[in-house]
């Protein structure tokens, strides 16, 4: 007896579209004798499958299986079809003019590509452009949807016959590979002088490489944007680049031929080369191995960030290195990297000694993302290139908010836009008091609104009125008459993390945690160190780290003797201080600054506003600690300084105590008492760093525990910049378990502004739901 047949169409959502989707189901359907047809519609891709009962149900087995490597199905679903027969199996053409499902991130080269580039008998041997539909460049080539060759910068490239049959055989990885190109029609690049004169070389690579032996700095046009580049084992390279760039602490990144080459000056787990190895090939942060590599590549820290190639002319550049490169972004100072030649030949003379550069062009820059394992999870620092703009899904009831967008905060902005029932976070696009950035930040809207044919009914924005981001909000908003949500920093970067775990949006409160720089709170201070019963709705602070005044503004955030002296002076008269202290070598540092003026400030509320911020206070226990004596040279430096001290102490030998009290107010005078005797007593700083971060762990541990009793409440949620600190992130998730509580934390969006956008966005469709409910 013949088996029974049937006919169904099978739906698919996710990335499912630009990633070798089609070509793998039509694979699949030859295989298992099933006809029918596959394509592209709206965001989905659409299947029609004929055949017996078993086949369809092997299909869909092996698909779920046998997905192509940049492949993501959120969801399936199934419906029978009155028909049960055709002929043959087919892909189908999309109807012209119709835009199909969203933008990918660039992906790191596949092995196949990598192979092809150094086969000295394939016809892309040492060719720096070569991709497939499994990876090569998407969102920094895109300039509208559908994602095709003639809406990227390759439509300068039109293909030669061979790589235009490769294009249109589905049996080929090159099948619908809108970047697909080889060395007789594709980009090509080549290598300048200082002057901007390009050079004679047959192979412009390979001299490149042997300049970088010979300790040149080069600026090289990557993916994203150009990165400057030198040997990383060549410390008066390094000390030049830091000179020349006027970066002179902030950590450089670097690249590795391969893990053998990294093993030797770093240690990674499964995890971690787990991260190195996927698609989105970011900067892993790794701690590093003894001192075979000068000081000046992460002054004060002993965590480095290490990438692996992710672009054919990265694997030939390092094909002959079995050291280090050092690659970092191709700016001055803080400034966005360049990512056209011309740019670059003028913002980066005088620091590369040559330029590399290629002719295909970057029409999204694209930073390299940065992720770090905490907790046994890889979690995003920075997220870019290789994971941004992939689609965020949310959980039940979002679906049914109107089209919006958030446009983040002011540092590490990003922006994101809500739609269907998922969220399109940006890349990163910096620090919006950065005029570069601020235009940045201005075209990606334009970009993000046209890619996605959105038109918002409501934008989300800070509730700080100074920002860029709040002032840009505001002016569209009423300038287009759209709704205006303003969201609290601090809920925000709840609501965030509560977003990407995929909560419903009217789902029950949860206990949030933030810790961060600062943000501004709705009595008008700044906050920093908040404990919110949130949901996506609405807010409640119910404790938060003592205030303290922070003298003159923001020189407080940069200088951080400015938080120490007014912690100090909050916890003891500044006579009875400095008759206890004298000899103390922050003291004297201390009575070398305009304190008299500073005192007056406070007193006076002159430019010193009252902040509960976490970050502020990190400032003030580093600078007693010796650390950032003057100033900070980058966000978070005294911080990182700090966490690097605690970690070379290992386990903690003392916890310092915290005080707290019924107001849910955690208050760190008597910390001061105890850290300030040890150090006194000649106590080892590392150990008093180590003591500082357990105290601090456990008393929020403490604190969270007393609010969740208080207020019914089985779930913590834990985001802000703060966190990005492993030992106080992984203390606090070990102490919330251990009295019984379930943690919430990011993965999927950076735990400090660069997530806020996310959160923003959840926060306005569910204040939108309530508004239509009347609640």
């Amino acid at each position: 007896m013949s088996e029974k047949r049937l006919g169904e169409r099978v739906r698919l959502r996710g990335l499912v579209q630009g990633v070798g989707m089609r070509p793998t189901i039509w694979r699949l359907a030859k295989e298992l004798g099933l006809s029918g047809d596959v394509r592209n519609d709206g965001d989905e891709v659409s299947i029609r499958l004929f055949g017996g009962v078993a086949q369809c149900e092997s299909f869909l087995s092996r698909l779920q299986s046998e997905l192509p490597p940049l492949a993501r199905i959120d969801s399936l679903s199934r419906e029978t079809l009155a028909e049960t027969r055709c002929n043959g199996f087919r892909i189908v053409d999309s109807d012209p003019g119709e835009v199909h499902g969203g933008v990918l991130p660039d992906a790191a080269t596949c092995d196949a590509c990598k192979a092809e580039i150094l086969d000295s008998s394939d016809r892309r041997y040492r060719y720096p452009f070569g991709n497939c539909t499994h990876c090569g460049p998407r969102l920094s080539i895109l300039r509208d949807l559908p994602y095709d060759r003639a809406n990227t910068s390759m439509s300068a490239f039109p293909l030669c016959p061979v790589c235009l049959a490769e294009y249109a055989d589905p049996t080929n990885r090159r099948f619908h590979a809108q970047p697909t190109a080889c060395p007789v029609c594709g980009p090509r690049a080549w290598l300048c002088g200082s002057d901007g004169a390009e050079l004679e070389c047959a192979d412009p690579i390979a001299e490149a490489s042997r300049r970088l032996a010979r300790g040149e700095i080069l600026a090289i046009k990557g993916i994203g944007g150009f990165h400057l580049v030198c040997d990383a084992t060549r410390g008066p390279a390094v000390r030049a680049l830091r000179q020349r760039k006027g970066r002179y602490a902030k950590p450089f990144a670097m690249m590795v031929r391969d893990l053998a080459v990294l093993s030797r000056y770093a240690r990674f787990n499964e995890t971690e080369q787990k991260s190195l190895q996927s698609t989105a090939a970011p900067i892993v942060l790794l701690p590093g191995l003894g001192e075979q590599l000068p000081p000046e590549i992460a002054p004060g820290q002993d965590q480095l960030g290490f990438m692996l190639p992710y672009s054919p002319l990265h694997h030939l550049l390092l094909v002959d290195w079995d050291r280090p490169l050092v690659m970092t972004s191709g700016n001055r100072g803080d400034e966005p990297q360049c990512t056209g030649n011309r740019e670059a030949l003028e913002r980066l003379a005088g620091i590369a000694d040559a330029f590399l550069l290629h002719d295909r062009d970057i029409v999204n820059r694209l930073d390299d993302s940065v992720v770090r394992l905490m907790d046994d999870r890889m979690r995003p620092l920075r997220r870019a290139r290789g994971l941004a703009p992939a689609p965020i899904p949310l959980g039940p009831g979002f679906a049914d908010a109107p089209p919006l967008i958030a446009l983040g905060g002011e540092l590490k902005n990003t922006v994101c836009l809500l739609r269907e029932g998922g969220a399109v976070v940006s890349q990163h696009l910096g620090d919006l008091e950065q005029v570069r950035s601020s235009l940045a930040f201005e075209a990606s809207l334009t970009l993000y609104q046209r890619l996605y044919r959105m038109s918002p009914e409501a934008v989300a924005i800070d509730l700080h009125p100074n920002y860029r981001s709040s002032r840009y909000g505001k002016a569209w908003a009423k300038r287009d008459e759209l709704e205006l949500v303003q969201v609290q920093h601090h809920h925000a970067h709840i609501a965030a993390v509560m977003a990407e775990r995929g909560l419903a949006v009217d789902c029950e409160p949860v206990l949030g945690i933030a810790l961060d720089g600062l943000g501004l709170g709705d009595d008008g201070t700044l906050w920093g160190g908040e404990f919110l019963v949130a949901d996506f709705a609405g807010y409640q602070r119910v404790g938060h780290l003592r205030s303290a005044p922070m003298p003159g503004g923001a020189s407080a955030i940069v200088e951080p003797w400015r938080n120490a002296y007014a912690q100090l002076s909050s916890w003891l008269d500044w006579g009875e201080l400095v008759r206890r202290y004298a000899g103390a070598p922050w003291m004297q540092s201390l009575q070398t600054r305009p304190l008299v003026d500073i005192s007056r400030m406070i007193q006076g509320g002159i430019n010193s506003p009252q902040t509960s911020s976490m970050g502020r206070l990190f400032d003030a226990v580093s600078f007693v600690l010796g650390l950032c004596p003057d100033r900070q040279a980058f966000e978070g430096q005294a911080a990182m300084a700090l966490e690097t001290l605690a970690r070379r102490a290992g386990k903690a030998r003392r916890v310092y105590q915290f005080e707290s009290d019924e107001r849910g107010i955690i208050d760190p005078a008597i910390l001061w008492q105890a850290l300030l005797s040890d150090l006194q007593s000649g106590r080892a700083i590392e150990d008093i760093a180590a003591a500082f971060h357990a105290g601090l762990a456990a008393a929020v541990v403490d604190m969270a525990g007393r609010l969740c009793g208080e207020h019914r409440l089985s779930i913590v949620a834990l985001s802000g910049g703060v966190f990005q600190n492993r030992i106080l992130f992984e203390t606090v998730c070990q102490g919330l378990r251990g009295i019984g509580l379930c943690v919430l934390s990011h993965a999927q969006v950076p735990c400090n502004d660069g997530g806020l956008s996310l959160g923003q966005a959840a926060v306005a469709a569910a204040k939108y739901r309530l508004a239509l409910s009347g609640s």
